[in-house]
């Protein structure tokens, strides 16, 4: 790290602790720690460390699953923070549908902890030009924004483009979302021999992440990585893992509201 960049830093954290304390967006507590206090932080669905190294679904012993031995992705590797679960579920909607751009940072900032391989260059998930009218703004891309700014890492924002305007892919099963994204994506750029990193906000299937990666591989891409926010995780334990290892959890109270999430209160936002 460089001298300026080091000063530069100290001035945040010293501007940083004289602002006044914020609500946590979870319980409202007063907290200079970030978007979310300590305490709520601790009950958050992190996901273990033992997951599958390229799709990030936990595993018992952190080794690749079944799912990716048999079908080969595009992309090489996925770095996921949490199980998309309350309340991590609740702030990625609030981030994508009620405009709470602030989320952006709090979320990439636990992001960019679990990076370990910095690429070359980042890119986000793009949107149809008529999604990104209706929306006003790309949640991906806000994202990636700030993980540059804080990996010093170069964004490509105009690097790739969506060129056809699908469904969302919510209610598809897992066949009709790799049909409804396939040749969905065009790179303008060449990644002749480049490492990059794919930002998202959640990984369902992994359907539009593997098609991007795809057209990024046919840019020239010969490593890609994909960074996500949360990965939602199979409802049963069929796919290979064991659920109760799935996100680290205690009986505190994120814990007890994401028991009972019909007695959640409203996101402090």
């Amino acid at each position: 790290m460089s001298i300026l960049t080091r000063q530069f830093l100290n001035i945040c954290t010293k501007l940083w602790q004289h602002l006044p304390a914020q609500p946590c967006v979870l319980c409202g507590t007063l907290s200079r720690v970030g978007g979310w206090c300590a305490a709520c932080d601790a009950d958050l669905p992190y996901l273990p460390a033992t997951c599958c190294p390229i799709c990030a679904l936990p595993t018992h012993d952190g080794t690749t699953c079944g799912q990716c031995l048999q079908e080969k992705l595009h992309f090489d590797r996925t770095v996921a923070v949490f199980a998309y679960a309350f309340p991590i579920n609740r702030l990625v909607q609030a981030l994508k549908h009620k405009e709470k751009l602030m989320l952006a940072h709090c979320l990439a900032e636990k992001l960019a902890q679990r990076i370990t391989q910095h690429p070359d260059h980042l890119v986000a998930m793009p949107h149809h030009p008529k999604r990104l009218r209706s929306r006003g703004f790309n949640q991906s891309l806000e994202l990636a924004r700030h993980l540059g700014r804080h990996l010093n890492i170069p964004l490509l924002p105009d690097a790739c483009e969506r060129n056809r305007d699908t469904p969302p892919q919510a209610a598809l099963t897992r066949k009709e979302r790799n049909q409804n994204v396939r040749q969905a994506f065009n790179c303008t750029q060449n990644f002749q021999g480049k490492h990059v990193a794919i930002i998202d906000d959640v990984m369902t299937s992994g359907a539009s992440l593997d098609e991007l990666a795809q057209s990024l591989r046919k840019a020239g891409a010969i490593e890609i990585s994909a960074w996500v926010i949360a990965r939602t995780l199979p409802h049963n334990a069929s796919a290979g893992y064991d659920p109760g290892i799935a996100c680290r959890m205690s009986a505190d109270p994120v814990q007890k509201l994401k028991n009972d999430p019909q007695q959640a209160p409203e996101i402090h936002l």
